[in-house]
């Protein structure tokens, strides 16, 4: 039977294809033609694949990594491919590169930057994180710090990289070195590919910056490939589907920009963790929580707080300046808003903590402007004069739930932990994607 890299022809009853069989697509037989092309062929045409060539290859080992003196270290753990993944262009298939040779095979120069330590945790995409994945990375984290490195990088799909970037801001206690969490956009085949700057960028500024010791991310500062910012991992989002320029800060300046092929790193403020010879504590997720995450919306219904019942927490991404929830009854066609008010008080009642956050993206909620902002209050939604992003909020609901009581979660929710809630909020203009 054919495989993956062999040389076959497939017949249909109009004709015969001949080409290297590539990894089967789920309607599809999938072949690479000579032109360099790839072809998906019906699978209800295929009256049958002739075997013309074996696909013989073998894995050539590459070089040890060899430790030089007076480099220091850096540790890349690894939760996903996309990153230290390339095309087999014989076999149409992807390979997975994590050894630390195998590393700076992809990406040499990281041998001039750091010692690099590299292995595999997760391979999975980032949509499928959930909590307990997040205590299995911040454990690895701990054993290479326990370890002596002078810094983590961590590979991770693009979808959830904020969310995981939040967690661990809040799980790492204590942390004297920098945890940099990189992620790429476009595959590392496609010329376009913001990977190895990413990879390379976040490496530099750790050996660079000498003194940083936050958790943050490291991508593209725009579409060319000359800057990377430096974010906060708790005050960060995906701003767009696609773009290798998507993640920004929010609210706040990035920590950094760093361009490797200047050799420079811009410090762009202060009030960072310093590194330090410290003993790391780990405050684990609670993987049974149940948080959930509701966006607001016209002709909103009770029914969908209602839902919630049971949960131990809901962030509301509320509307505008206090997060606002349609709870006003003006007219026969709001009577609805009456029911919603109630079911948020007898959600409230029932002991699941309710907290709101705008859906504005920048800036923070006022409960305290409107009328609805203060029933909402009363009602028992917390979350009053925070900045924090929905997801942000989200995870830090989550930790906090996980690691005090109720009640001392509650009354933790709006004070700042690790630079979730800016003391004030920065004039800063969002980039507008054209």
């Amino acid at each position: 039977m054919a495989k993956p890299g062999d040389r076959v022809k497939v017949v249909t009853s109009e004709e015969g294809i001949e080409g290297v069989l590539m990894p089967d697509e789920k309607d599809f037989v999938m072949l690479k033609l000579d032109t360099g092309y790839n072809m998906g062929i019906d699978k209800k045409r295929v009256r049958e694949i002739i075997l013309i060539k074996e696909h013989k290859g073998k894995e050539l080992e590459a070089p040890k990594a060899e430790q030089k003196k007076g480099l220091p270290t850096i540790a890349i753990l690894h939760t996903g491919g996309t990153i230290a993944s390339k095309v087999d262009y014989e076999t149409g298939g992807v390979i997975s590169k994590f050894k630390p040779e195998e590393m700076l095979e992809m990406f040499p120069e990281l041998k001039e930057i750091a010692n690099i330590r590299s292995r595999l945790i997760r391979q999975m995409f980032s949509e499928d994180m959930r909590f307990a994945h997040y205590n299995i990375l911040a454990k690895e984290i701990e054993k290479e710090i326990k370890e002596g490195v002078d810094g983590i990088i961590v590979t991770h799909g693009t979808d959830t990289l904020h969310y995981t970037g939040a967690a661990l801001s809040f799980m790492l206690q204590n942390l004297g070195v920098p945890v940099i969490l990189v992620g790429a956009q476009r595959s590392s085949d496609r010329g376009s590919t913001d990977a190895a700057l990413n990879l390379i960028s976040a490496a530099f500024f750790i050996t660079a910056s000498k003194d940083f010791a936050e958790v943050a991310l490291c991508m593209h500062e725009n579409t060319s490939d000359e800057w990377c910012d430096i974010l906060p991992g708790t005050k960060s989002r995906k701003m767009h589907s696609s773009r290798r320029d998507a993640f920004q800060a929010i609210n706040v300046t990035p920590w950094a920009r760093v361009n490797v092929k200047e050799k420079k790193v811009d410090l762009l403020r202060t009030g960072y963790r310093k590194r330090a010879k410290t003993t790391v504590g780990v405050r684990l997720f609670k993987e049974n929580l149940k948080i959930g995450l509701l966006k607001v919306h016209p002709n909103f219904t009770a029914q969908e707080i209602e839902f919630y019942k049971g949960f131990d927490g809901l962030i509301v991404e509320g509307l505008g300046i206090a997060g606002n929830v349609p709870i006003n009854e003006i007219d026969e066609a709001t009577k609805e808003h009456t029911k919603i008010a109630e079911a948020i008080k007898k959600l409230v009642q029932a002991g699941t903590i309710v907290a709101a956050t705008t859906q504005t993206i920048s800036g923070g909620i006022n409960m305290n402007v409107y009328s609805t902002g203060r029933k909402m209050q009363e009602l028992g939604i917390i979350g009053n004069l925070t900045d924090m992003t929905p997801e942000t909020a989200f995870i830090k609901l989550a930790w906090l739930l996980s690691n005090e009581t109720k009640e001392k979660a509650k009354e933790m929710y709006s004070k700042n932990i690790c630079g979730e809630i800016s003391a004030r909020l920065e004039n800063i203009e969002q980039k507008k994607f054209q």
